[in-house]
């Protein structure tokens, strides 16, 4: 192929003065190589644009290019740097979202649906045996900043003192308090962040930041500048709710408890997103969306809903089968080891979770999460009983 830059040069991309020519993509296999290795002239075409804000074609390839595969998933290789991102580059992000997204088009609308009331009652796992904890998580991005992958130092401070000012409005069951990461410096209230203790105990417990140095494509895409600075968590009294401010997205909402009860679970999620939302547009503030692709994400995999339902399951005989993963994709699900996308599956405990994003609802994809627990389960039973299972 004519126009293409030696593989060494892989090692040197350079945002600052990237090659004219495209870099060797043959070897690559995330989504984002496969659009510009099909169509090399999109490289030169979009090498030098820039968004409103200032983001780069090539701030946001730069992590694609960086990693040529994922040792679990097929990663987009793309991230954007703010709202118009999407836009200004869909040459590439449109095609990537086409094959992400189960051939979603870019004429194609996206809808929402928040009511908890239509989530099915079903009980996963009546024997209590399975089902360790369910949760629900999703992204927001706040309108007017750009995004983890080109915010700058004082945007980020700003994202933070305008989400925890919205969060220490809230009350009730929602009532809790913020903690920034041991070593920021941008809170005042916790001039030096929370205790290294404190910081440990809830990374183990995965209610945390991925470690710096757990993801490489997240330091290629740039989340990790200035770490620690203007990033933390907060928590309600009953630490079932929990807001991560400033990691890959600005604003990460997750709701959680032991057990099966995804129908409480979901409600107090959509009841934490709207008194959130509520708060922020009396400061004038409101998350980033439009019709064609819902909530905006820093990755376009998190388009939509931005919304990962999930549950702990233990289910030692069915997850270790060779067909696992296929059957779990055929009923729209993933699988991930119990720490998160970079983990493997250990002691037969997986987390299951809704593998679409967009182009669905979150009542949707919560039902398929719920449906689909319930039928993992019931194979787990027959292997047990030594049974065959179709």
């Amino acid at each position: 192929m004519d126009n293409v830059t030696t593989p060494s040069l892989l090692h040197r991309f350079s945002l600052t003065n990237p090659p004219k020519e495209i870099p060797d993509l043959s070897n690559h296999k995330n989504y984002m190589a496969e659009v510009l290795w099909s169509n090399p002239d999109l490289y030169e075409k979009l090498r030098d644009k820039k968004t409103t804000l200032g983001v780069s074609f090539v701030q946001c390839i730069k992590t694609g290019i960086d990693h040529p595969s994922h040792p679990h998933i097929k990663t987009c290789g793309i991230v954007a740097g703010d709202e118009e991102s999407y836009q200004m580059f869909a040459d590439v992000f449109d095609p990537v979202i086409k094959r992400r997204h189960d051939g979603y088009l870019p004429f194609a609308q996206h809808i929402s649906n928040l009511d908890s009331a239509q989530v099915n009652v079903k009980n996963m796992d009546p024997s209590g045996k399975y089902v360790l904890t369910s949760r629900v998580r999703s992204g927001r991005s706040i309108r007017g900043y750009r995004l983890s992958p080109a915010i700058t130092f004082d945007e980020r401070r700003l994202v933070e003192k305008t989400i925890v000012n919205s969060l220490s409005k809230l009350s009730g069951e929602l009532e809790g308090d913020y903690f920034p990461l041991h070593g920021s410096c941008s809170y005042i209230s916790k001039p030096n962040g929370m205790s290294v203790e404190m910081e440990t105990d809830l990374r183990f417990r995965g209610m945390l930041f991925q470690d710096t140095n757990s993801s490489p494509l997240h330091v290629s895409s740039a989340v990790y500048c200035d770490w620690p600075d203007a990033r933390g968590i907060f928590h309600n009294k009953n630490k079932n709710v929990f807001v991560l401010v400033n990691e890959e997205d600005h604003v990460g909402v997750v709701s959680m408890e032991g057990g099966t009860k995804m129908q409480v679970v979901f409600k107090r999620f959509v009841d934490l997103l709207k008194a959130l939302e509520i708060e922020l547009r009396s400061e004038g503030k409101e998350f980033m969306y439009n019709d064609h692709l819902g909530y905006i994400a820093t990755c376009p995999s998190n388009l939509g809903t931005s919304l990962r339902a999930g549950c702990l399951v233990k289910i030692p005989l069915f997850s270790s089968r060779h067909d696992f993963k296929e059957r779990v994709r055929q009923m729209g699900l993933q699988a991930r080891g119990h720490r998160g996308v970079d983990t493997e599956f250990r002691g037969g405990i997986v987390d299951i979770s809704n593998a679409s994003r967009l182009g669905h609802t979150e009542v949707e994809l919560v039902n398929v999460v719920i449906n689909g627990v319930s039928q993992i389960i019931k194979w787990e039973k027959m292997l047990e009983n030594g049974e065959n299972i179709k």
